[in-house]
């Protein structure tokens, strides 16, 4: 494999000792920065990030990672590899060719019409993703939000994993947990007993959380973000 992937795709031309200086702002990142020390973003292809990240919708890891394997093997390119079968990740092109009846096989649900309309405005040349790198963070959220089947956690992960918007900050329900665990004081009281008891957040309610958190952790929020999540995840399994 190519080393200049591999230097690409695991950001390794971050400085992470910067990065973790930078949002190391209290005992908490701390000590997820401390156990996890060395992790790192992706950058992901913008494309497959934005098709998985709308399949990702109420969806688990497992159902998520079948889905993405169906559309690769029915729609992507075959590719044989030391006597093993791959498949490549469908174009825009081959989605937007592609029948609601395909992808709902696919096990996409109510999603195959999110990801058939947004494959033929990008094979169109209606929206460009590359362009959004150029932009700064709130008109390429804007922009991302303008999509079917887009909301602010899909466009936040886009941003974060894809696009290079190392501000943007993701909240899914571990996330949110963390946030209120550790950082309830920085909200009114009653805003906390209200969506600690909610599953789904309203738009409003994702902005307030999102915004504290972009502000807390400045630039490289979303490299607190990621620490944060894994350093839950790893103590709600040990437990």
């Amino acid at each position: 494999m190519n080393s200049n992937f591999l230097w690409h795709y695991f950001r390794l031309d971050d400085n992470l000792p910067h990065i973790l200086s930078q949002i190391k702002k209290d005992k908490v990142i701390e000590k997820a920065i401390n156990l996890l020390h060395g992790l790192r973003l992706t950058r992901q292809e913008p494309w497959e990030c934005l098709i998985s990240y709308i399949c990702a919708t109420y969806k688990n890891i497992p159902a998520i990672k079948k889905m993405i394997q169906n559309l690769s093997e029915k729609l992507g390119q075959k590719i044989n590899f030391e006597n093993r079968c791959f498949y490549t990740f469908p174009k825009p092109n081959d989605l937007a060719k592609a029948s609601l009846h395909e992808l709902k096989n696919c096990g996409l649900g109510f999603r195959a019409n999110y990801v058939l309309e947004t494959a033929k405005l990008v094979e169109n040349g209606d929206f460009d993703l590359e362009v959004l790198r150029k932009l700064d963070y709130n008109k390429a959220k804007s922009e991302l939000l303008s999509l079917p089947g887009v909301g602010n956690k899909v466009a936040d992960c886009v941003l974060l994993f894809s696009l290079d918007k190392l501000e943007a900050f993701p909240i899914d329900v571990w996330i949110k947990r963390i946030l209120l665990e550790f950082y309830s004081s920085f909200f009114d009281p009653e805003f906390v007993e209200k969506v600690s008891t909610k599953t789904s957040l309203t738009p409003n309610e994702y902005l307030k959380i999102n915004n504290f958190a972009r502000k807390y952790f400045g630039p490289y929020a979303g490299y607190a973000q990621e620490y944060l999540f894994h350093w839950k995840r790893l103590q709600s399994s040990q437990q």
